[in-house]
């Protein structure tokens, strides 16, 4: 008989043997530093260093991405808000709890992606009732939402709490919902704009990301 404790799924196990290790180790060191690279543990700094180095990078992670996205023709041309909501809870997480494995790029990233297209195909599916019974029902999707994007981050290693708010707004939010696919490439972009910006603040004097796809040694698997 098999044991609750022993339902468990790795999927890291069927996939990093054909991840490769980062190359940043064979660039310059002043290039390797923007991409968290290090020989050696950085040293600790003291938590007004890192208010302050948060502070700088969520308002420029968050600048850049409502300037660029504000300039973006077929932004315009869609509706698209000049920046999705769960993006504010994102800056945290990755200018500020740095070390956390949520803020680390495969979470940053791949969270997001799974956490749009399932916000946006549950949305489509209930929406396939009419939008008169979509109406009624919207919590519903709401609510399942949120616990699908949740239960396939869980299961790919990709859990972003705040891409739990993305599949949320996929359904819940107007100006978010009228978007349809197109909240995949404007959710995308969000998230390349706040990684570049995020190598480039916080490695002037912490180190992030701590990896890129696994805390594990890939060379050794």
């Amino acid at each position: 008989r098999i044991q609750p404790s022993q339902w468990n799924f790795d999927i890291d196990r069927f996939i990093n043997p054909f991840v490769p290790r980062p190359p940043w180790r064979h660039l310059p060191t002043p290039v390797s530093r923007f991409f968290g690279y290090r020989k050696t543990k950085p040293d600790n700094t003291g938590n007004f260093v890192l208010i302050l180095w948060a502070f700088i990078g969520i308002f420029c992670g968050i600048a850049v991405i409502e300037l660029v996205s504000d300039h973006v023709p077929s932004f315009r041309h869609h509706g698209a808000p000049i920046i999705v909501g769960s993006f504010g809870a994102a800056a945290v997480l990755e200018f500020y709890s740095i070390e956390s494995p949520l803020a680390q790029p495969r979470n940053a990233i791949l969270g997001q992606l799974l956490a749009s297209l399932t916000g946006i195909s549950i949305a489509k599916l209930f929406l396939l009732a009419g939008a008169a019974r979509f109406a009624d029902v919207r919590w519903v999707a709401g609510a399942l939402s949120c616990a699908t994007a949740t239960a396939l981050m869980a299961l790919t290693k990709t859990v972003h709490p705040p891409a739990g708010a993305t599949a949320l707004l996929a359904v819940v939010d107007d100006s978010v919902l009228d978007l349809g696919w197109f909240l995949v490439p404007v959710v995308m972009l969000g998230c390349a704009l706040m990684l570049v910006t995020a190598l480039l603040v916080n490695n002037v004097q912490r180190r992030f990301p701590m990896y890129w796809w696994t805390p594990e040694d890939l060379h050794a698997q």
